[in-house]
């Protein structure tokens, strides 16, 4: 079965990979790149509030070394702790992405985290900072908690996806939401992309077995012995993952079914 064809949709943008990156915590750029490379990635989320608008060429080497025709970037407001915080740096954003020729791009990954401890969304300050940037023509993509229920506000008040997490950001836990990421799916009309927590190739099929519609990750292939061949891997696994959802997997059954039919042997 070929995933040529298999395009999913994020506002007006089409795209044909499922697999987003972070681009943090590598060891060094060169490994960053052969990752970004190896991944087959189209969108890669970069932090704001690391990158100086007046000389982002300095500040993140990154930006440099794309090919941002090919590429698309997703701003994220990493690091905002309040709304206004949260909102001040999508629109820096937008300028960063202006700059490296994508003038049409509205996107943000909205990041609105109160708890430095935990660093878990803060739902109300999301919904708010959702609100105010849709409003200002933004394409939202909000990360939250694994919540239905706020999930369904922000699909309700516009956002163009859901970005519930797996566990906590950066710690490699795998899926510990995966009942409550399933309901977010099943009542979704918008792309549901899981975000934070992937450790393993398996917990990225995972999530894309159960209809996600796509995976961002970074600490797993960033801190990686071997970041190029973690990226090869969650690649192929978040396809494996996609064709087997499309496919239909068999249901579990309770007692064992036997292979091969119990009558008509040869005595």
């Amino acid at each position: 079965m070929s995933l040529k064809n298999d395009t999913f949709k994020i506002g007006n943008k089409i795209f044909n990979s499922r697999l987003m990156l972070g681009t943090g915590k590598y060891k060094d750029l060169e490994s960053n790149i052969k990752s970004i490379e190896n991944s087959g990635t189209e969108i890669i989320t970069v932090s704001v509030r690391r990158v100086n608008t007046q000389s982002f060429q300095n500040s993140l080497k990154i930006l440099n070394k794309i090919d941002w025709q090919k590429i698309w970037l997703l701003p994220n407001t990493a690091g905002s702790q309040t709304v206004e915080q949260a909102i001040r740096s999508a629109f820096l954003g937008k300028e960063l992405s202006n700059r490296l020729g994508q003038e049409d791009n509205t996107f943000v990954k909205l990041e609105v985290i109160s708890d430095p401890k935990y660093l878990l969304p803060d739902p109300i300050g999301t919904l708010k900072a959702a609100e105010i940037l849709i409003k200002k023509g933004f394409t939202v993509l909000p990360y939250i908690n694994a919540d239905p229920i706020l999930a369904r506000h922000l699909e309700e008040i516009g956002c163009s996806t859901i970005m519930p997490l797996g566990s906590p950001i950066g710690s490699g836990q795998g899926i510990q939401n995966l009942e409550a990421i399933k309901i977010i799916i099943e009542n979704s009309k918008i792309p549901v992309i899981i975000d934070a927590g992937i450790g393993k190739p398996s917990d990225a099929s995972k999530v894309m077995e159960i209809g996600a519609s796509a995976v961002l990750l970074n600490t797993a292939i960033a801190q990686a012995e071997k970041p190029h061949l973690m990226a090869t891997a969650m690649k192929l696994a978040v396809q494996a993952g996609r064709i087997s959802y499309l496919s239909g997997s068999i249901l579990p059954q309770k007692y064992a079914q036997p292979s091969s039919p119990l009558k008509n042997f040869i005595l």
